[in-house]
């Protein structure tokens, strides 16, 4: 059993992680963390080569620690599908996160549905995974019957118990989302 409770709890950080880049009314560095710069010849992220702030709650500041990548990080931004533009300031770049239009926001919203419904299809997974092997071992003699209603109820409990967290961080999201 830990090994699957070691196994939701990595889904739940990455459903957290995925849906941190979802755009809200707030500006996050979250956003643009992981955007693939050309650094030099090579795809980098943004946060291993910028410090990211958030100084208002519509505004980012990316300050590169190399002054030569600031034109790197302006295409970058330009190009990815965030909708951003930035404005170069000596040596950083200014972003301005305007307001989500009703339409977009649902947007958001039915992207936040796949993505926990993804996570949801990996717990079942795992669920799944863990139930055969309940059934390998009974069937092996290595556990009893008893035993083996017991781990399948204990299976279950963790599984519930993420779900409801994955749900917890959904809603969350978003009401942040919808939230003017």
């Amino acid at each position: 059993m830990p090994d699957l409770k070691g196994k939701l709890e990595k889904i739940v950080e990455y459903f957290k992680s995925e849906i941190a880049g979802l755009r809200t009314g707030r500006a996050t560095p979250a956003l643009v963390d992981d955007l693939e710069v050309d650094y030099y010849g090579s795809k980098t992220p943004l946060k291993a080569i910028a410090s990211i702030s958030a100084p208002e709650p519509r505004q980012l500041v990316v300050q590169p620690w190399d002054k030569n990548a600031v034109q790197a990080i302006e295409k970058a931004i330009q190009t990815s599908s965030l909708g951003l533009n930035p404005v170069v300031d000596r040596d950083s770049i200014r972003l301005t996160i305007p307001a989500l239009t009703e339409e977009r926001r649902k947007e958001m919203v039915k992207l936040l549905g796949r993505y926990t419904e993804d996570a949801r299809i990996h717990i079942r997974k795992d669920r799944e995974d863990a139930l055969r092997g309940i059934e390998h071992r009974e069937k092996a003699k290595e556990i009893s019957e008893d035993q083996k209603f017991r781990e399948r109820d204990e299976v279950q409990k963790n599984v519930d118990e993420i779900n409801k967290k994955i749900e917890g961080i959904a809603g969350a999201k978003e009401k942040e989302i919808i939230t003017v």
